[in-house]
């Protein structure tokens, strides 16, 4: 099963993010319940794995994040493949996420190596249907920096991730409390 944890997009984000959605160029715009911001993309792993991974982040405690919302950026060079808001990297986050890659690799997840880069997907751009990159930087700084209060996470979530012809479907599997550090 291709699954991946995450947090879920805080409530008082979505509306402002939807919104930004719609001055974007068309593209594959990501659905309002499916907005997140990855912390390990686990890609196809047998379910017995995926239980085992359950089972440790139920049993570890995962520290506390606060998303800070950064600024809306264009991901890919040359011709960019997503549009995204990027969040800050901030000491909690970054903490949060090693735990949630070290329960992975205990639950024997081999994860790629990668920069973490936090963001959420808004947009998303396909080759048969690139983005306007003339026009995107002056949409993007149309778009000034967000307007968003930076939110205390309160959970991750573990879920499976369907590839279909019109986009990723989503579902959640399990959910883990964020406690105080």
């Amino acid at each position: 099963m291709r699954a991946f944890v995450g947090l879920p997009c805080p409530e008082g984000w979505i509306g402002p993010l939807v919104r930004a959605q719609g001055r974007l160029p068309a593209g594959r715009r990501v659905e309002a319940d499916d907005l997140h911001l990855t912390l390990a993309f686990l890609d196809d792993q047998p379910e017995d794995r995926l239980a085992t991974l359950d089972e440790t982040l139920d049993a570890r405690p995962l520290p506390a994040a606060t998303l800070r919302a950064v600024s809306y950026e264009a991901l890919g060079a040359g011709q960019p493949r997503a549009v995204v808001l990027d969040v800050a990297a901030d000491d909690g986050l970054t903490s949060l996420r090693d735990r949630v890659r070290s329960a992975a690799r205990t639950a024997g997840i081999t994860l790629a190596r990668d920069r973490f880069r936090p963001h959420m997907t808004l947009t998303r751009y396909s080759r048969s249907a690139p983005c306007d990159t003339d026009r995107l930087p002056g949409l993007l700084a149309r778009l000034g920096r967000p307007d968003l209060p930076p939110v205390q996470a309160t959970g991750a979530t573990l879920w499976s991730s369907v590839l279909t012809p019109d986009g990723p479907l989503y579902e959640p599997l399990s959910t883990y409390p964020l406690r105080a550090a």
